[in-house]
Formats: structure tokens, C-alpha cells, sequence
């Protein structure tokens, strides 16, 4: 797992040895944050990373989704190179603190 900017991601696919948190973490913009994966590949010495949504994604365009990934790399990627591929992990969400509070002052048995 890593945290970038307050997300956290975890990676889901490192072939030929593509993924580096220190260049990941360099590379990382802010437009990346809406993406739920990212995509890291190398060319000439270089990471170039672009987002992706999950497939259900109603509004994204079909060339914007995870399923998207094969045509991708073999239509923008050298040939045999290494890449990564990291998935937003999705926080569970927290109950207000209210809620918690009403939850422990309930006595047991009642």
C-alpha cells in the first residue's frame, strides 16, 4: 500500500519489474486523484502515467475504463515494456460521531 496525497492505492499488477513508489510518487499529479487506477509505464527511462475508471463508470469514455488496459498498452507502450498498475483503495466510510456516541452509551441487555 502507498498514500499519495491522501489516497491510498495498492498495486494490482508490477510486470518486468515496472513499479517504483519513489518514481510513482514524483511522477503523481493532482488530475490523477479521480482516477480509480493508474497505469505507470516506462519508455526511454521515463514514467508516464495515465488514469482509468472502473468499467461501471457511467460517465466515462469507454478508452477511460480498466477494460481499456490491453488496448492501451499495446497502442501507446513500447513493445516489452515495463509497467505497473495500482488500484484506488476505497475507505470505509465513517459513521458520524453521533452515531458512535449513542451506539455506546445503549446499556447491554436492554
Amino acid at each position: 500500500m502507498i498514500r499519495v496525497q491522501g489516497n491510498t492505492y495498492e498495486v494490482v499488477e508490477d510486470v518486468r519489474g515496472g513499479w517504483s513508489e519513489e518514481a510513482f510518487k514524483e511522477r503523481f499529479s493532482e488530475v490523477l486523484n479521480r482516477y480509480d487506477y493508474i497505469v505507470g509505464d516506462w519508455g526511454y527511462e521515463q514514467l508516464r502515467l495515465k488514469g482509468l475508471f472502473e468499467d461501471d463508470h457511467k460517465k466515462a469514455a469507454l478508452d477511460s475504463r480498466i477494460s481499456f488496459l490491453p488496448e492501451y498498452l499495446y497502442e501507446y507502450c513500447n513493445f516489452g515494456c515495463a509497467y505497473f498498475v495500482v488500484r484506488k483503495v476505497k475507505q470505509p466510510v465513517e459513521k458520524p460521531p453521533e452515531e458512535a456516541e449513542e451506539k455506546q452509551e445503549t446499556p447491554a441487555g436492554s
